[in-house]
């Protein structure tokens, strides 16, 4: 535990409590009165309403959307279903500054329902909820019809033998079953919603503002500390929390349930209800996710003079009309996204994989509390944590603000908790015994884990380490912050292009953020092989 421990008293403990004291303390000590002045004001009040209903509405809206599409990937058989599990899979690995921009090129001025029919739905709210919705689609999809797909249907089917209706079936059998997964996923998805930074930015326009984005407007435009402090603590008890009682749903997930493997619970549709479904389901992935990227990569290709790589040719040059938004090309910035999210990617296995390791010995609350401490950057305002370093790792011995690995010790905070997710279950399901036999035979403990734990665990690597790349190479909250302006990432690029009118930069944001969007869509596919292959699976 001495390493990740380490990493995130630094890293995190630091920056985030650097910054709440400089704007909650002056000289005459710490002004607590503060948090109720700036609570009480009716900007921040609204605010706070408006960052509660839109992730209450983005919550309710994905699991209607999202529950069939859970249910046809439980219990369907049909052909392609692994290449659409992975489909829908990649909106949520892919950074919500391209989110943003496939749904402004769908919804936005000259975007296709612009051109179609004369709506334009940015700067609305419904731009904002179909961008969650879009966003947080897999999260319902994977965390119920994975706990789905393993329920006996026997025991349904048992109950419409003894006189149960198919409703009254699902509701009495099926459906408290699949309560705590529900409730766990709901919880996830308003846990994103509720910290939403780069859709509300992009989509929302001046009129909406979540708890994240004020932290942004008030610390990098405004320069009011105190506020900034305010609603960083206010968003920290909040996530803290949502945590605690995903925490509980997740224990009760855990409980004694009859689960059979995937592959007998799983079918061809019959009759036309369930085809209809399947149908239904497929739209709905045709509409919500293949449609905002199709359109993205459209608009990345129409360039002045007809479709072609005209916007990509101008990402070689910093001129024209870059030329007031970058010091270099911004086509380097891909290089510079791929460096950086490599880096935070092996930090991110070593301190994962070492905290994944403590939490395998069970020590009662001193490890449940680390493991909580492990969720917590997903859920505190990165926009803070990449403040705090501007502001405390800028002095001997630890001055690294002009250093390029700041950036990638960002990246690495946010793709600890998904190496620990993944790698978690899998070490604990290593029998003790074998560790113990490799002992008795004389292998050091290097050894030992060499050869019993490290051939059981790579396959977890490997899919730890995609998920770390990838939300790596979309990291933007603390990002934008930390980022220099001779060496942006793409997120950060795409975000200054988008700010800047004109033709050139609005095509030169959509050439960017397709190449994002590919090379996540790639890591994503690879790692689903990784994961589906028969011949390691865990």
């Amino acid at each position: 535990m001495a390493l990740p421990v380490a990493f995130f008293a630094l890293f995190f403990a630091y920056p985030v409590t650097a910054i709440v004291g400089r704007g909650l303390r002056t000289e005459d000590g710490w002004q607590f009165g503060r948090i109720g002045e700036v609570v009480g004001r009716p900007d921040i009040l609204d605010v706070l309403w408006f960052t509660t209903w839109q992730a209450l509405a983005s919550t309710a809206l994905t699991l209607l959307i999202a529950l069939p599409g859970a249910y046809v990937f439980a219990r369907f058989a049909f052909p392609g279903k692994q290449v659409l599990r992975a489909v829908v899979t990649v909106p949520f690995v892919l950074p919500t500054v391209v989110v943003g921009t496939a749904f402004l090129a769908v919804l936005g001025r000259g975007g296709l329902l612009d051109e179609l029919w004369g709506v334009r739905l940015d700067t609305t709210v419904w731009a904002i909820l179909l961008a969650h919705v879009f966003f947080n689609y897999a999260v319902v999809v994977r965390t119920v019809g994975g706990l789905w797909s393993q329920l006996d249907p026997r025991q349904e089917e048992a109950a419409r033998v003894l006189g149960a209706g198919r409703f009254a079936a699902f509701r009495r059998v099926t459906l408290p079953a699949l309560a705590p997964a529900v409730a766990a996923a709901a919880l996830m998805v308003f846990l994103f919603t509720f910290t939403s930074f780069g859709v509300v930015q992009i989509l929302g326009g001046p009129a909406y503002s979540t708890l994240e984005v004020e932290v942004y407007r008030q610390t990098a435009q405004l320069l009011d500390l105190p506020t900034a402090a305010v609603l960083t603590l206010v968003q920290f008890t909040a996530v803290g929390a949502i945590l605690a009682v995903h925490a509980v749903t997740v224990r009760r997930r855990e409980r004694a349930l009859r689960l059979v493997d995937p592959a007998q619970t799983s079918r061809r549709p019959r009759g036309a209800g369930q085809w209809a479904l399947l149908g239904g389901v497929l739209l709905t992935a045709l509409l919500l996710i293949l449609l905002p990227l199709g359109v993205l990569v459209e608009r990345s290709l129409d360039g002045p003079g007809g479709y072609g790589f005209g916007y990509y040719r101008a990402l070689q040059s910093a001129g024209s009309g870059a030329a007031s938004t970058f010091l270099v090309p911004p086509l380097e910035a891909v290089g510079n996204s791929l460096r950086y999210a490599l880096v935070a990617t092996l930090i991110a296995l070593v301190v994962g994989g070492l905290a994944a390791a403590a939490l395998t010995r069970r020590a009662g609350r001193l490890v449940r509390g680390f493991d909580a401490l492990l969720m917590l950057p997903l859920g505190v305002s990165a926009v803070t944590v990449g403040f705090g370093f501007l502001i405390t790792l800028d002095q001997p011995p630890l001055d690294l603000r002009t250093s390029w690995i700041l950036v990638p010790l960002a990246q690495a905070l946010v793709g600890v908790p998904f190496v620990v997710r993944t790698m978690l279950p899998v070490l604990r399901a290593v029998d003790e015994r074998l560790r113990e036999a490799a002992a008795v035979l004389g292998a050091s403990p290097l050894r030992a884990w060499r050869e019993v734990d490290l051939p059981l665990v790579r396959r977890a690597v490997l899919v730890a380490a995609g998920f770390a790349f990838a939300v790596s190479l979309g990291e933007f909250g603390a990002t934008v912050f930390i980022a220099r302006p001779d060496t942006p990432t793409l997120p950060v690029a795409v975000a200054r292009l988008l700010g800047r009118s004109g033709e050139l930069n609005y095509g030169q944001a959509m050439a960017l953020s397709t190449i994002l969007m590919l090379v996540c869509a790639v890591s994503l596919l690879l790692l689903e092989r990784i994961r589906t292959d028969r011949s390691g699976e865990f």
